[in-house]
């Protein structure tokens, strides 16, 4: 189960955060969002993503899209997303679940700059039900992520939802 590898992950790294595991799902942005009353954009959307052959999560504030062009200037490629079964492959997480803990293989973690405006995020935390609560900078300090500016938010482009 990927939540345990989340709670072992947090153990290694003597780390004491609550993982909440709630009888909804909480697999979407709209229902993170309303599981944990806060707005959209505070849930953290972790995506798993290759820019060419490298695979990496991004994760973003939740109503925020990558933004092709600022993408294939950081990483001198297209994003392709992964498939849930790659997602599962790589991360050990469902797809509803992924989140930047207790990852199956070593992955690069990249944190969006949507994220930085938050005192805390909500990432999900290895299933489609559970997540924890975090400031962005202890996020990167704990995935040992680098900030990227790759994404645009709903204000920009009008969007709303949580597709890319």
């Amino acid at each position: 189960m990927a939540v345990s590898d989340v709670r072992k992950f947090f153990e290694q790294h003597h780390l004491s955060f609550e993982i909440m595991e709630l009888e909804d799902s909480t697999a979407t942005v709209d229902l993170a969002a309303a599981a944990h009353n806060v707005e959209p954009d505070q849930i953290a959307k972790s995506i798993a993503l290759y820019a060419g052959e490298e695979k990496f999560l991004l994760v973003t504030s939740g109503m925020s899209r990558l933004d092709n062009k600022k993408f294939k200037t950081a990483f001198k490629a297209k994003p392709r997303m992964m498939t849930a079964e790659d997602v599962l492959e790589a991360t050990g997480h469902p797809v509803g679940g992924v989140c930047p803990f207790g990852l199956r293989t070593d992955m690069k973690i990249c944190l969006d700059a949507s994220l930085k405006r938050f005192e805390t995020v909500f990432p999900a935390a290895g299933a489609p039900n559970a997540s924890i609560e975090i400031s962005p900078a202890r996020l990167q300090e704990i995935t040992n992520g680098t900030w990227v500016d790759v994404c645009k938010s709903p204000e920009v482009n009008g969007d709303t939802g949580d597709a890319l």
